[in-house]
């Protein structure tokens, strides 16, 4: 198992931890004769709800984006790194820019194939549009559960 995983089962378990801790909050408050407890109550319960739903969504996003970059990686598909970096080690912004328009025509040419749109979010993120790289994968990630 990577570190990256073991640090995602420890932040899953803590989130885990701190919802059941809020849950337990809320129906304490719920019990309160106040109003303003029980709304308080409520607020808490709802919290928790939208945490478990945040942390479901990630994980079902990065497992499948884990799951087409281990495709990609067999087919030899996968988006050389070859760009050039600054000494801090990030990438150099020009030559990410100047890359990113071949996997956007690549995209534009087909479509319907989650590895074009794959390879487009990589570029994106290279070129520093966090946003947008997550767009093209959640697209990509459509594209691959039809497939």
């Amino acid at each position: 198992m990577s570190k990256t995983k073991i640090w995602v089962a420890l932040i899953c378990l803590l989130l885990v931890f701190y919802m059941v801790v809020m849950m337990q909050r809320a129906v304490l408050l719920l019990g309160d004769t106040d109003w303003v407890a029980k709304l308080l109550g409520v607020s808490y319960f709802v919290i928790p709800l939208v945490a478990a739903w945040a942390l479901i969504s990630e994980v079902r996003f990065g497992a499948a984006t884990e799951k087409m970059a281990n495709i990609l990686d067999a087919e030899g598909g996968l988006p050389e790194d070859n760009l050039p970096r600054t000494p801090g080690g990030r990438i150099v912004r020009a030559a990410a820019d100047a890359e990113f328009e071949k996997y956007k025509a690549e995209a534009e040419a087909a479509p319907e194939d989650w590895r074009s749109w794959f390879r487009l979010s990589c570029a994106y993120d290279a070129s520093g549009d966090r946003k947008r790289a997550r767009k093209a994968m959640r697209d990509a990630i459509v594209l691959f559960r039809k497939a």
